[in-house]
């Protein structure tokens, strides 16, 4: 599966909000073979909101 495009500002917003879970300890970081997409969708009020698109990691599990 090909990766999502985004914008730079798009991805700038990704990485401050990996950030912010990482150093909260919400996430960590993996070396695992396994992964799934992960985007941004905008929220009713205008905010972003991180999503992971887990369709074909489920296919393959």
């Amino acid at each position: 599966m090909a990766p999502y495009r985004m914008s730079a500002a798009e991805l700038e917003k990704l990485k401050g909000q990996l950030k912010e879970l990482l150093e909260k300890k919400f996430v960590r970081l993996s070396v695992s073979p396994w992964g799934a997409p992960v985007l941004l969708v905008k929220k009713k009020d205008g905010s972003m909101r991180l999503c992971i698109d887990y369709r074909q990691l489920n296919k393959a599990t």
